[in-house]
């Protein structure tokens, strides 16, 4: 098998919010899509911290990098609890699901993926 271990890019996520919700339309939408970028940094999370790249995460699910690149992104793509459970298991996790109560104002009590 190949060498797997990955090397993350440097890359600060509040000074790219900062500066990309200052355009029009940029903080609605991103706030719309808030539970799916809570799961794809979770995911993200996971793998950089097995020490795998995309293609190794591929390798372990037998599929390909652009699959695995299609799940790390926030799009119209909605993976299904199956392919949740094979990435889980290719970055040496579980998964675990929770339902979380919601306040009065429509936000949830806690955050959780």
């Amino acid at each position: 098998m190949a060498e797997l271990k990955y090397k993350p890019v440097p890359h600060d996520h509040k000074a790219f919010l900062t500066k990309a919700k200052k355009r029009k339309g940029f903080k609605a939408a991103y706030e719309n899509l808030e539970e799916e970028y809570a799961v794809i940094r979770e995911m993200i999370a996971a793998r950089c911290q097995s020490g795998l790249t995309q293609e190794g995460v591929a390798e372990l699910m037998a599929t390909t990098k652009s699959a695995v690149s299609r799940l790390e992104s926030a799009g119209k793509h909605a993976p299904s609890l199956t392919t949740l459970k094979k990435y889980a298991r290719a970055v040496n996790c579980r998964l675990e699901i929770k339902l979380i109560p919601m306040r009065a104002n429509g936000r949830s009590k806690m955050r959780a993926v």
